[in-house]
């Protein structure tokens, strides 16, 4: 275990400060400090208030995680940062931070791909990657398919949202229940006291001439919120019980009917899921009961590894390391838009590039949603 990386990993993509720790694929530290109160009374992420607190967690957080871990700085291998994609200010918080860091303790750069991070955590909990590993990824800013033969070079997209994520779908819902934010943990709870059959919402990009892979839950998000509105001017109660249930399954479906069939199509005998909605019980609790059928394994991390940490950025940065692939340079930047194609920014010697600098691009989109 001595002979095996040791990396240090930094998270900011959105709204938490993850610092985690790890030695080949052992977990070592996981700490997070997170803002997701401040935000609850705005309804939603403010990129900014992101940002402000971020900086102010980061370096208690890191030495919280080199305390947790037994380690030095001086002790590191690496150090591993979210580089893309996410919200540009709180990327960039991460990277600074990195940068600043490596330089202080002379250490190799990794900037890494933040969804391929969210499949190369499962390391910590199940051992090493299949390869190829097929990933089901979701959370309130993704809902993707992707196929990874190496999970450090070559990650395929093959199906990802059309509009609304997933999270995003569970956090617009309880907007609209009056439930709070996030959404995701209060729905889940309260699915589990309704009737997932009360009322049959409808499954987007199901039909036979829809593309394979793809999701969309914007239909969907607008059914249900019409159906609400509906039972409200009417005068009568709304079942919220039973909207969540309703409205949790037919999200958990989709996902995983999709998903076994990429499974089945790609030849890939086992599925990993992840991002933090993989922490919805439902949807592991059906995913195992349909892969089971299909006679495919099933890899979930823990919940704690679902939603995001900085214990799955140090998971590839590791990997990295290990695997021998090229450090970052000091011109590394942060990318609020970095495809998954590429799992990591290996500096001046990679092929993508942008017309302009992808620090300042902050979508309407991101900053409202």
């Amino acid at each position: 275990m001595a002979d095996e990386p040791l990396v240090l990993g930094i998270e900011t993509s959105c709204d938490e400060t993850g610092v985690g720790i790890v030695r080949g694929t052992t977990l070592l530290a996981d700490a997070i400090a997170s803002s997701v109160d401040t935000h609850a009374r705005f309804g939603g992420v403010v990129p900014e208030i992101a940002s402000r607190a971020h900086l102010e967690a980061m370096v208690p957080t890191i030495e919280r995680a080199l305390k947790e871990a037994g380690v030095k700085g001086s002790d590191l291998d690496g150090i591993a940062v979210t580089a893309g994609p996410g919200l540009a200010g709180a990327l960039l918080v991460g990277v600074s931070a990195a940068k600043a860091y490596a330089y202080a303790l002379n250490k190799p750069l990794y900037g890494v791909n933040h969804l391929a991070s969210h499949i190369c955590v499962d390391q910590l909990e199940h051992g090493p990657l299949p390869e190829p590993t097929m990933a089901l990824l979701v959370s309130g800013g993704h809902s993707s398919l992707l196929l990874a033969p190496d999970i450090t070079s070559d990650v395929r997209p093959l199906g990802a949202t059309i509009d609304d994520a997933a999270g995003e779908a569970f956090d617009k819902i309880a907007r609209v229940l009056q439930l709070g934010f996030p959404g995701g943990p209060v729905i889940d709870r309260l699915a589990k006291e309704g009737d997932p059959k009360a009322i049959a919402f409808p499954r987007g990009l199901t039909g036979s001439k829809d593309p394979a892979y793809d999701f969309s839950f914007s239909g969907l998000k607008t059914s249900v919120a019409r159906w609400i509105e509906a039972k409200r001017a009417a005068g009568e109660e709304v079942p919220v019980r039973d909207v969540a249930a309703s409205f949790q399954e037919a999200v958990v479906d989709v996902l995983t009917r999709k998903a076994v069939r990429a499974c089945l199509d790609e030849g890939v005998d086992h599925l990993m899921i992840g991002g933090g909605v993989a922490a919805n019980t439902r949807l592991r609790a059906l995913a195992a009961e349909r892969c089971e059928k299909a006679g495919i394994r099933l890899r979930v991390p823990r919940p704690g590894l679902c939603t995001d940490n900085g214990a799955m950025v140090a998971a590839l940065g590791a990997e990295m390391v290990a695997r021998n692939r090229p450090a970052s340079d000091w011109e590394l930047s942060a990318d609020s838009s970095l495809p998954v194609t590429e799992p990591h920014v290996p500096g001046h010697t990679h092929d993508h590039v942008h017309d302009h600098d992808h620090v300042h691009e902050v979508s309407k989109d991101n900053l409202y949603s």
